[in-house]
């Protein structure tokens, strides 16, 4: 491949619509901070195909937000008729068997007899159904209906076929529950988000369809879906797993690539910028460093600096012996947060192919244990938001740095403006992006840490992690506008560098900006700007390196 054609393909305009991230303006519910995704006009033409195997998180994201058709698979049939064949034994058995003839959590003591059962599972997700708050967005209510299918498929959760084919049904009509978006202390399952969700499956409680708010019982009759009745443990079923944490986790990890992606680009197009060396991105310096994180964000940014003129024209009488550590050490601060990031994606994606209610069934063997405990996924959301929360930390540091105007072998005006004193320029982008930065490192604050005892005791130690998915949510849309700003600020600063040019895939990443944000010649609100680069970072528009 010859370098033209390589460079042409560092920054690639991706055929993902804009559309699927804007506010839709006939959804008179706020979802979450006024974000409502839209669908796309079409489906995907791949039905996602609930076979027994983990989900992915692609598949996850395709169903939550393109609305692409769900499917269950042959293939998990069987096992899911042995496994309800021995929850119905034990149902009519004598023996107490928690979750399938007992009371729940602190009444698991009581024993229900046949009988009652389903007045049993009924009253379960009518009683769990106690959030409070703002409507979770649509897509994660998809999201988290797709995981639970999902799991329940996989044979272990005792339930009928029928089930979770109410569950597909709802998906592919476009019923979205309307959940509440706490409630949740992340352990015995996401209880509260997931008994809302589960009451429409039963024609109660309250959905979104075509854009209005309606009873759930409307939500299904207009779509030709008969409510299900519930049968023994599959209230329990219904609610007692990690399908909100596991949803969240992975709507914010796939809308975190495209941020990294954002981010290094950024980082990449501010040397240039700031008239900074890509000596420090020499690859010796980092491969002793032996950090893979580290090793990777040094060569893209390098990668796209490839063929930069204006590196080259300060390479020689240049005064100044070393750049600021916010370009300095780009690579190892965002090498250590994508190093993180990576990890923690490992146990993401190990959920989408978990079963985490209980009890569980083994053959006709059933065991209570604690596969709903959602540590694994909260620490793990913790951890991506601190890293998060660095990333956007040294992108403001190279706006100020910039901005400023402090160092004065580089001669771009004060805060980029046009005629600095009549125009006040980009000045106030650097305080928004402080803002922004401000939060991050309160929302970076563990949510995992901080357990609160339930169900008077016997649910002594909670994970948090639904709080976490929340935090790492908005704290992923801050960080959006953070890098925003910072690309705002430096394809700005880039100008002033002309005629010379940047490298080619920072230059691709600026004409791509150039085709939304035209130069600054006088003062204007940055607020529409700002907004039209994060769509480009949303839609995964700016990827290179």
């Amino acid at each position: 491949m010859d370098k033209a054609r390589a460079a042409s393909m560092m920054i690639q305009l991706r055929a993902t619509s804009i559309c699927a991230f804007e506010p839709l303006a006939v959804q008179k519910a706020n979802l979450h901070h006024g974000k409502v995704f839209a669908y796309p006009a079409h489906m995907a033409d791949t039905p996602v195909n609930i076979d027994g195997s983990a989900l992915t998180i692609s598949q996850v994201v395709s169903v939550a937000r393109e609305r692409t058709t769900v499917i269950l698979g042959d293939s998990v049939l069987d096992s899911m008729t042995r496994s309800r064949e021995t929850v119905e034994q034990a149902a009519s058995g004598a023996d107490a068997v928690y979750g399938i003839n007992t009371g729940f959590g602190a009444l698991s003591r009581k024993q229900i007899d046949p009988e009652s059962n389903r007045h049993l599972q009924l009253n379960l997700i009518r009683s769990h159904a106690s959030g409070v708050g703002e409507p979770l967005p649509v897509d994660t209510v998809r999201a988290m209906l797709l995981i639970l299918a999902a799991s329940l498929a996989r044979g272990h959760s005792g339930v009928r076929i029928e089930l979770v084919r109410q569950i597909i049904a709802l998906l592919n009509a476009g019923i979205t529950p309307v959940v509440p978006e706490v409630g949740s202390v992340g352990a015995s399952g996401d209880l509260a988000p997931l008994s809302h969700a589960a009451l429409v499956l039963v024609g109660e409680g309250e959905a979104f369809l075509d854009g209005q708010r309606v009873s759930g019982a409307e939500a299904l009759r207009s779509s030709g879906i008969e409510p299900i009745t519930l049968e023994a443990k599959e209230g329990l079923a219904l609610i007692n797993g990690t399908h909100l944490m596991a949803a969240q986790a992975s709507l914010s990890s796939f809308d975190i690539d495209r941020l990294m992606d954002a981010a290094i680009i950024a980082a990449a197009m501010a040397v240039d910028a700031c008239l900074g060396t890509d000596a420090t991105l020499d690859a010796r310096i980092h491969e002793i460093r032996r950090q893979p994180g580290q090793i990777e964000v040094a060569r893209r940014m390098l990668s796209l600096l490839e063929h930069s003129e204006i590196v080259k024209s300060h390479q020689e009488d240049d005064p100044r012996v070393q750049d600021p550590y916010s370009l300095r050490a780009t690579p190892q601060v965002l090498g250590a947060a994508l190093d993180s990031i990576a990890a923690d994606r490992v146990v993401i994606e190990r959920e989408l192919g978990a079963v985490t209610d209980n009890p569980l069934v083994f053959g006709d063997e059933i065991r209570s244990g604690g596969n709903f405990h959602g540590m694994p996924l909260a620490i793990a959301m913790d951890s991506i938001a601190i890293g998060i929360a660095n990333v956007a930390g040294i992108s403001e540091r190279r706006v100020y740095w910039l901005q400023a105007s402090h160092d004065d072998f580089n001669r771009v005006p004060t805060h980029l403006s046009p005629q600095p004193g009549l125009h006040s320029g980009l000045m106030i982008t650097q305080y928004t992006a402080a803002a922004c930065c401000n939060e991050l490192r309160i929302l970076a604050t563990p949510a995992s840490v901080g357990n609160i005892p339930t169900a008077a005791g016997i649910e002594d130690y909670n994970s948090m992690g639904a709080t976490s998915g929340l935090k790492l949510r908005r704290a992923v849309m801050l960080a959006q506008y953070v890098i925003g700003i910072e690309l705002l600020t430096m394809s700005e600063a880039i100008e002033h560098h002309r005629p010379l040019s940047s490298g080619d895939g920072v230059e691709h990443a600026h004409a791509a900006i150039r085709r939304l944000v035209p130069p600054l010649t006088e003062d204007r609100p940055p607020a529409p700007d700002i907004e039209a680069i994060v769509g480009l970072i949303r839609a995964g528009a700016l990827s290179g390196g």
